[in-house]
């Protein structure tokens, strides 16, 4: 018969795999953190198989077959989903969480409202980026001007992310403009399927320059401008205190071509008007002088 304190002894074997089944036993703390790592890294390996494969996606449909805003969006919704599958589903494996989880269900309600209370502004940025994914008023790479604290801005949709719409203008300035924001305000979308806009630029001259030959120089330098696809014409719209407004309009490519058309005529029309004698008034006020009986001393030019 064995010795009586046998019992007090165990094999290096049976150490080892009871040292086994604790690592893959979640009810244990050394299995719950091998499952935990395990759920991670199954997780974090998915979301960079979905990220490969709306790169290789965009590498091979380049024409614009794919609506790369709805895509991109969803691609972060997906990785958000597997990480919260992934958490459900260990919660659920590891027995303490699952115990726990069934204690504290009062207590998520409320944890729950309360955060709501305190991300109601985020939660309002990701609805309002659904809804601008669902009815698409613009999409990435399309040009928008929309109105910010500095004033109106113009730029081009780079990324709709799940709380802001980021546009990069023609100064390479990163506008960021919450989801919100972008779907209640008017925006205006320069992207058309005919993209082609009007510069629209007014020259003022005085009442004693020929309407005729302003005109003639504005056309001519207009349509000598290599951006200018076809002028539309010059006329007269506006009377105004002290020079009568003409309005060049003419076709460009783009917005970004109507707008250098726009900067450069008005330094090459500046030229042409001061070698053909066509005065750019400035604006001036006649100040009449009266003694202390009223009679007036006729009109005094304060200023021109």
């Amino acid at each position: 018969m064995p010795p009586a304190d046998s019992r007090c002894y165990s094999s290096p074997m049976s150490i080892g795999a009871s040292l086994v089944r604790s690592l893959f036993d979640p009810a244990t703390a050394y299995g719950a953190l091998v499952y935990a790592l395990a759920f991670f890294l199954a997780a974090w390996v998915m979301t960079r198989f979905v990220r490969a494969a709306v790169r290789r996606a965009h590498l091979r449909h380049s024409a614009g077959r794919i609506d790369w805003t709805a895509v991109s969006f969803v691609e972060r919704l997906a990785e958000i989903f597997i990480y919260l599958a992934a958490l459900t589903l260990y919660a659920h494996l590891i027995p303490a969480l699952s115990h726990l989880g069934t204690a504290l269900l009062a207590g998520v309600g409320v944890a729950s409202v309360v955060l709501g209370l305190a991300a109601q502004q985020t939660l309002g940025n990701l609805a309002a980026g659904i809804a601008l994914l669902l009815y698409r008023p613009f999409r990435v790479g399309d040009r928008v001007q929309i109105i910010t604290p500095s004033g109106l801005e113009t730029g081009t949709v780079e990324n709709l992310t799940l709380g802001y719409t980021i546009l990069r203008t023609f100064d390479n300035r990163r506008v960021v403009v919450p989801n919100s924001v972008m779907s209640t305000q008017v925006t205006i979308n320069l992207t058309t399927e005919d993209p082609r806009t009007m510069a629209i630029v007014p020259f003022g001259i005085s009442y004693d320059a020929d309407i005729v030959q302003a005109r003639s120089i504005l056309i001519d330098q207009a349509k000598a401008h290599p951006l200018v696809q076809e002028v539309a014409g010059c006329p007269v719209t506006t009377l105004g205190p002290s020079s009568v407004v003409l309005s060049l309009r003419a076709w460009c490519a783009d917005a970004e071509a109507a707008k250098r058309v726009e900067f450069d005529l008005y330094e090459q029309v500046k030229s042409r008007f001061d070698a053909a004698g066509i005065e750019i008034p400035l604006p001036y006020m006649n100040v009449i002088l009266k003694d202390s009986e009223g009679k007036g001393n006729g009109p005094s030019p304060a200023g021109r």
